[in-house]
């Protein structure tokens, strides 16, 4: 018998006949059994080889936002495959699979597919063949991880009281894809979300999260400052709000509430032959709450506008709110987080599972936190040895493919269970 041109292994040829058992009791023994169960299919030899295949050719031809055609394509070859329902396009190269009875409850995974443009400056078998570009975000890895979700679940969907979707989402790092899927249906019908993320802070295998806000909104800012009679001066105007910006965090924010309003570039251009002078000034402005947000927003125009005027000049900003380039906070509901929690416990162990501190980074994912309860985790993938060990968006950034397998475990049992035990 075969899964579409995969041979089943034994252990996926039972799950197929029969389910294991049935329980609203996240309480119960066979809770945690269904964790185990799920890891040890996830480790098995074939599939591990398979997942870690995957990724790899996806490495090798990173492709930028809303450009995944060929990321794209390889996932819809490994559903058809596994038999495995899908609708595409949603949002240019997005997929939107569907595993289980069609019907609710309706629990969604994400995975984000596009690159960076960066130049890969790690040498091994696999190394990027399309030049400047990368996957230096792990987003390769995140694909391939949901891809091995895909399978177990398959192979156990008698087991499935319900719906797991399946995203596979362009234009993470540029673009807003989250909210381009949504619009396009992504979570028609979803009542609850979970997101991946390879994280090079945690030991390789381990899982970490936390509740509540675990990842900050972001906006990016330009400010243009221009003379507007002789005697005035749009580079000292540029110079005198820079520096009253800074007051911003300095003096009018809580220490223990993180924001950040960063410059980090500025650049003069003479406008014409009169001294007529122009400053462009830009950076960008984090928080962990839109209110927050929405504060800096204001405190930033009324200084730009105030500190212009002293010296005689005019200002114009931007914070590209009509671009789509603010992303809002990730936020962790409690009740999936805890949900997330419990699973993964079981899958590595609590020594393994790590209550993480909130970083300034973001994600678009946060765009499915603010509809559906949700929660973003860390699948950790640092490893001295290997030399996995350097951020992400770093021309080294590599992972440890031995982590993949507990990626994929993690996604397919948060699935199953939440449908088996949480919905009421």
């Amino acid at each position: 018998m075969t899964s579409s041109g995969y041979d089943l292994t034994l252990f996926e040829l039972e799950n197929l006949v029969k389910p294991l058992f049935k329980t609203k009791n996240h309480s119960s023994p066979n809770t945690a059994r269904v964790s185990e169960e799920i890891l040890r299919s996830a480790r098995m030899s074939e599939i591990e080889k398979w997942i870690i295949s995957i990724r790899r050719r996806i490495h090798e031809n990173p492709e930028l936002a809303f450009e995944e055609h060929e990321t794209s394509r390889i996932v819809r070859e490994e559903l058809d495959r596994l038999r495995i329902e899908y609708r595409f396009p949603l949002d240019t190269t997005g997929i939107r699979a569907m595993i289980g009875t069609g019907k609710p409850p309706f629990v969604a995974l994400r995975a984000d597919m596009d690159a960076l443009p960066i130049q890969e400056g790690v040498e091994w078998e696999h190394k990027s063949k399309n030049d400047g570009k990368m996957h230096a975000c792990g987003h390769d890895a995140h694909v391939a991880m949901l891809l091995g979700a895909a399978r177990i679940l398959k192979a156990r969907e008698g087991n499935l009281q319900g719906t797991v979707i399946l995203l596979f989402q362009p234009a993470e790092e540029a673009g807003n894809g989250a909210k381009r899927m949504i619009e396009a249906g992504a979570l028609e019908g979803v009542e609850a979300i979970f997101g991946i993320h390879v994280s090079h802070l945690l030991p390789s295998g381990s899982i970490g999260s936390r509740t509540g806000a675990l990842l900050a909104g972001c906006s990016f800012l330009k400010v243009v400052i221009h003379n507007t009679e002789r005697g005035s001066n749009a580079i000292l105007a540029a110079s005198a709000t820079v520096i009253s910006l800074q007051g911003i965090i300095s003096r009018e924010t809580d220490p223990l509430d993180p924001q950040v309003v960063s410059v980090t570039f500025m650049k003069n251009r003479r406008v014409d032959l009169d001294g007529m002078d122009e400053v462009e000034f830009g950076g960008t402005v984090r928080a962990f709450s839109r209110e927050n947000l929405r504060r800096l927003f204001k405190r930033i125009e009324e200084i730009v506008v105030a500190q212009s005027k002293v010296y005689g000049c005019e200002a114009t900003l931007d914070f590209f709110d009509d671009l789509d380039a603010i992303y809002p906070p990730v936020v962790n509901n409690d009740k999936m987080y805890q949900h997330m929690k419990r699973v993964t416990i079981d899958l590595v162990g609590k020594t393994n599972f790590h209550e993480v501190e909130p970083l300034m980074g973001a994600e678009d994912f946060a765009f499915y936190s603010e509809i559906v309860p949700a929660t973003f985790f860390y699948v950790g993938i640092r490893n001295e040895t290997l030399g996995s060990v350097h951020t992400v968006h770093s021309p080294q950034f590599m992972l440890d493919e031995n982590a993949l397998p507990i990626g994929a475990a993690a996604h397919a049992a948060i699935a199953e269970r939440y449908l088996n035990e949480l919905p009421l």
